[in-house]
């Protein structure tokens, strides 16, 4: 197994997906990180008037520790993880597309010791993906919000490891997706037209014209967006299980989205949930090759 997974990190460093697919990654969660930055010094200026007495009295939070750059670090974590999604993808699907999966299925044992290589060292990939990811939207919070917003160094270790622990499933779960499709094309594509505009479109339809809440807790982006998104919703009291009784559905779920994770329970639940949809691909595209053909 450890010559395999040698051989998975050979196979992905000769290839220009890993830092072609990082570069954007790094940009755009610095970049949202820096916008929502300079709006949280607006929501804490709210925060710092006599509006702001009823959300106090509603949400049980003390407003002048309210960490809101956590907003801007939850949303530019989040927008970078699109990009291990698709990183995944590329672990069994490129090797189809480049036609090399004849070479690494003959070369291992069998097929399972070759998936479980490609899973162990994709899995580094995720980690190490959720580490530059944390890092460029940590920067980009600390360069625009003020330091009353900022997050405390727990609250920032918490985002760390929750934002390492999202890309790791977000990378195992571009593997599984795209080795249901067998192509690297259609489920960039697929994932990509899902993730970023069809389940955002049904999590505001279903709040806006039926009032449900909850659906941006239990589909794929909304999962994965919550596992680093809740953390901030919770410091809100907006989300897990300090959640008061007198908050307002409407108000916690707006709240949520500002938080980068409409409709989620908790960071925990949100990675659970996510891990059975990584799962249900991962194990669809497991049994989907044993069985493909290799020419």
């Amino acid at each position: 197994m450890g010559n395999l997974v040698k051989a998975e990190f050979r196979k992905t460093l000769t290839t220009k997906s890993w830092w072609g697919l990082m570069i954007p990654a790094v940009l755009f969660a610095f970049l949202f990180a820096l916008g929502w930055g300079a709006v949280t010094n607006d929501v804490n200026d709210f925060f710092g008037s006599s509006e702001a007495e009823e959300f106090a009295a509603a949400t049980g939070v003390q407003l002048v520790e309210l960490p809101v750059g956590l907003l801007a670090l939850a949303h530019g974590a989040n927008i970078g993880m699109m990009f291990p999604v698709i990183f995944g993808v590329f672990a069994l699907a490129g090797e189809y597309s480049k036609k090399t999966i004849t070479t690494t299925f003959l070369t291992a044992p069998n097929r399972g010791s070759a998936l479980t290589a490609k899973m162990l060292t994709y899995m580094v990939w995720g980690a190490i993906y959720g580490l530059v990811i944390v890092g460029a939207s940590s920067l980009g919070t600390v360069l625009t919000v003020d330091s009353r917003g900022l997050p405390t160094a727990s609250q920032w270790l918490g985002v760390l490891g929750a934002g390492v622990l999202a890309t790791i499933l977000a990378t195992l779960f571009g593997i599984g997706v795209g080795a249901v499709w067998n192509s690297v094309v259609g489920a960039t594509i697929t994932l990509t037209i899902w993730m970023l505009v069809v389940e955002n479109v049904l999590v505001f339809v279903a709040f806006g014209w039926w009032g449900v809440t909850w659906l941006g807790g239990v589909l794929p982006n909304g999962t994965l967006n919550g596992v680093v998104g809740a953390i901030g919703a919770e410091a809100f009291g907006a989300a897990g299980l300090s959640v008061p009784g007198a908050l307002d559905d409407d108000l916690q779920w707006l709240l949520q989205y500002a938080a980068g994770a409409p409709g989620a329970f908790s960071w925990w639940a949100a990675a659970l949930i996510f891990l059975a949809w990584t799962m249900l691909f991962f194990v669809g595209g497991w049994a989907a090759n044993q069985r493909r053909d290799i020419t």
